[in-house]
């Protein structure tokens, strides 16, 4: 199959919103492909390099993205950024580009097509690029590829290789294209998908062996599984009622949740997200291998990064740990981490997915010595369940989750099996100083706003952040004309306007962080409403800000 049809079909989901259309359109295409087109195709169609549990990454940065364009293309750089602008996508711009360009129109006089499986190839040939001369060989790979691309080609191999597809189809739509294209029950391939950690092998699958093939799927041991997810309650009384009376709460904490795979003394971590995550924390691995009593297991745990009096310490100082590769010895010693485990989802060829959370939770504390376990009580009885929040809170962590006792693991599913409940932060009232333009559909629409907070000695406006969260679209809209008319100047895609809007935000935490001028960030910034009825002299000072951020120390550890 060639590449071009591939780029078509995502050029007609990308202009349909109708959901049953697009999944019309990608179970026809399915069909027409060989058994070994199936993956490569399903993964780039919902903009990946490779199947979502294979390790290897790209690592192309649009810097070299941006260079291999100009040599092909020999486009003026200001052309391109206004071009940018003006569609709000990368992989549109290149396409526009490549349009106007010798290289574009050359494409079409290769006597040989790109494949799905060609461009496959060539992608791992640039992922496995290493060593010294790696950046020249991944650089002579991506001009070779582009070289040969014809338009539209070009343009959803951008997208492909930085991972930002924005076609609307997503991999619910994918796995309902599956089930149709291979007539399957929706069920079975979801069921397949969650324990393979890739829908695009389960269609592979299907293509080559028929629905018989997904029977005989059982969980694949260091392969990651989508985490169940929660929603969020405002209470704890709210959580045992949505529960029937009674519920398990276990402290909610402040650190980064794991998914721990052990085959004998092999031990794999990884990430929400699911990225290998084993060589940042080697302290992890040596208590899995001690601790845990059994010879193949997949559990679930939170990582937090303590201090010297055991308190936890600031996320920010953990992610510092999760991202390192080097000198990791030295890290340990300057941010230790400690585990807790909440779940048990696979122990010695038996699955636990399917059993009630309170049996799975029973069995986890048998299998495991040495290795604590969330802080958890169940109780029906709101006021204990609010004097364990407090004492959550004062013990520096987050809040609770609250998870029904008879409740299954549900990966990659956000329902109300597991809430979570937060002590509420005071919001803070703030100025937008500029605002940035969007990409995909708020291309048009500056919906990218810059926060500040008023200093009461100076009257200077510090930037403690930035959010595109909490806006209707009509609000967007209305927003995007009143700064056009506050507008100073404009710096790229940046719009630098007279502080006259003040909004109330919403935050998870405030941080230390270098990048503003204040040394302090919030950390998942939303807006929660307009706050017309205030002038920018009314706005929150940094005074607060920082008042705020200090006080979040009283419970946690510092460095």
């Amino acid at each position: 199959m060639e590449f071009r049809v591939l780029s078509e079909l995502c050029e007609r989901l990308s202009s349909t919103t109708k959901r049953n259309v697009k999944v019309e359109m990608a179970a026809e295409f399915l069909k027409r492909l060989d058994s070994e087109e199936v993956e490569p195709a399903v993964s780039m169609i919902l903009g990946r390099a490779f199947p979502r549990w294979d390790p290897r990454t790209l690592d192309i940065s649009w810097a070299t993205l941006s260079n291999v364009i100009k040599r092909l293309t020999d486009v003026d750089w200001r052309r391109f950024s206004k071009v940018f602008r003006d569609t709000g996508d990368l992989g549109s711009t290149v396409k526009s580009i490549f349009e106007s360009s010798k290289v574009g129109r050359q494409a079409v006089l290769f006597e040989r097509p790109l494949s799905i499986l060609e461009v496959r190839r060539i992608l791992e040939a640039i992922a496995e690029a290493s060593g010294q001369g790696s950046r020249e060989r991944k650089d002579r790979l991506v001009e070779s590829l582009l070289g040969r691309a014809s338009p539209i080609e070009a343009k959803y191999l951008v997208k492909i290789m930085i991972g930002e597809m924005r076609t609307g189809f997503q991999e619910g739509l994918m796995e309902l294209a599956v089930s149709k294209a291979f007539s399957t029950p929706l069920e079975a391939v979801q069921k397949a998908s969650m324990l393979t950690g890739d829908v695009g092998e389960v269609a592979s699958l299907l293509r080559e062996y028929g629905e018989e093939a997904l029977s005989r799927i059982g969980f694949r041991l260091m392969r990651p599984l989508k985490p169940m997810l929660a929603q969020m309650a405002e209470s704890p009384d709210e959580a045992i009622r949505e529960h029937g009376g009674k519920t398990a709460f276990e402290y909610k904490l402040d650190g980064a949740r794991i998914q721990i795979h052990k085959v004998g003394e092999e031990v794999k971590i990884f990430s929400r997200r699911l990225t290998d995550v084993t060589e940042s924390l080697p302290e992890i691995v040596q208590a899995v291998r001690e601790g845990v009593k059994v010879h193949d297991a997949v559990l679930e745990g939170e990582v937090i990064a303590v201090g010297g009096d055991g308190h936890p310490l600031p996320f920010q100082h953990l992610m510092r740990r999760f991202r390192r590769v080097y000198e990791v010895d030295r890290m340990v010693q300057e941010i230790p981490v400690k585990l807790y485990l909440f779940d048990l989802l696979y122990v010695d060829g038996e699955s636990l997915i399917d059993e009630p959370y309170l049996k799975r939770r029973n069995r986890l504390s048998k299998v495991v010595e040495g290795i604590p376990l969330t802080e958890q009580l169940v109780t029906g009885n709101p006021a204990e369940a609010e004097e364990f929040l407090k004492r959550a809170i004062e013990m520096g962590h987050e809040g609770l989750m609250a998870k029904r006792l008879d409740s299954p693991y549900k990966p990659g599913v956000r329902g109300k099996h597991w809430f979570k409940i937060k002590e509420p932060l005071e919001p803070l009232d703030l100025v937008i100083t500029a605002a940035e333009y969007g990409y995909g559909r708020r291309h048009g629409w500056l919906s990218d706003y810059y926060l500040a907070a008023r200093d009461e000695e100076t009257g200077e406006l510090l930037v403690v952040g930035k959010t595109f969260k909490g806006l209707t679209d009509q609000e967007i809209i209305e927003m995007t004309e009143r700064l056009k008319r506050l507008a100073v100047r404009e710096e790229g895609h940046r719009v630098v306007v007279k502080p006259r809007i003040v909004v109330e935000v919403a935050y998870n935490e405030i941080q230390k962080s270098p990048k503003y001028k204040c040394g302090m960030a919030l950390r998942f910034a939303r807006i929660t409403r307009i706050r017309d009825d205030k002038s920018p002299e009314e706005a929150d000072t940094i005074q607060k800000v920082r008042r705020i951020y200090e006080k979040q120390f009283e419970k946690k550890a510092k460095l």
